[in-house]
């Protein structure tokens, strides 16, 4: 069976996204939707002490009504800021060298969707993760369509039987539909395996960076993908208080 994982470009995404990525036989990257506010594609989290601050980079004229391909960043001065703020919130980590050098080895980019591509793949390489995966962009593949028949359609064009997303796709998925086509729709069912951290509540929600920075080679350990069918899933989410 091919293992399809559909995702928009992201800032170094939290580990939770690289258990999904272990499990892609096909990796493609929503690169020509809208650009939604708020989102996690030009932003994460970091520690900063006991609490946790947003690392962001600006965009020109907001982003707003532009497609993720097209967006562009506000200016230059806040690559120097990122690795500032980067390296206050991973001091003392045992690891912060290999942290800041991918970290360089992204900022690098001065197109911002080659950047947020690095964002993801660089840290996937460190972590030994997918070197046999196909990778593609929608842009360049022709799909056209919206919603959930877009992204069926999509995971047929790369030849896909299984289909792995994450939860926030209950909200809009037919997933009967993708029955009826021969796809197997299963929702990730993060570890959330806890790590070395700063602060006294651990959280996984926060870059990839610090698993790598306080891990090092051993931050893989820490990656346990696993999945759950899309029946099930929606049958604990009706069940949850």
């Amino acid at each position: 069976m091919t293992a399809v994982v559909i995702t928009q470009p992201m800032l170094f995404p939290w580990p939770g996204f690289f258990e999904q990525l272990m499990l892609a036989d096909s990796y493609i990257y929503l690169d020509d939707t809208q650009f939604s506010k708020g989102s996690f594609t030009n932003r994460i989290q970091l520690l900063r002490g006991n609490d946790r601050c947003w690392m962001t980079i600006p965009l020109a004229g907001k982003g707003s009504f532009q497609k993720i391909s097209e967006l562009t960043a506000a200016g230059d001065d806040w690559k120097a800021s990122h690795r500032a703020l980067l390296r206050q919130s991973l001091l003392g980590a045992p690891f912060i060298d290999d942290a800041l050098s991918i970290f360089d080895n992204v900022y690098r980019h001065s197109s911002l969707l080659a950047l947020l591509i690095a964002s993801i793949e660089e840290p996937a390489r460190y972590l030994g993760i997918g070197a046999n995966r196909k990778i593609e962009k929608t842009s360049e593949m022709d799909v056209e369509g919206t919603s959930w028949q877009r992204v069926l359609d999509i995971v047929l064009e790369a030849g896909g039987t299984r289909y792995l997303t994450g939860h926030g796709a209950a909200n809009y998925l037919d997933h009967e539909a993708f029955e009826q086509a021969g796809v197997q729709v299963e929702y990730m069912n993060y570890s959330r395996t806890p790590w070395p951290q700063t602060v006294a509540a651990f959280t996984p929600y926060v870059s990839v960076l610090d698993l790598i920075a306080r891990m090092g080679p051993e931050a893989r350990n820490c990656l346990i993908p696993a999945t759950v069918a899309w029946q099930d899933f929606l049958k604990e989410e009706t069940v949850t208080p």
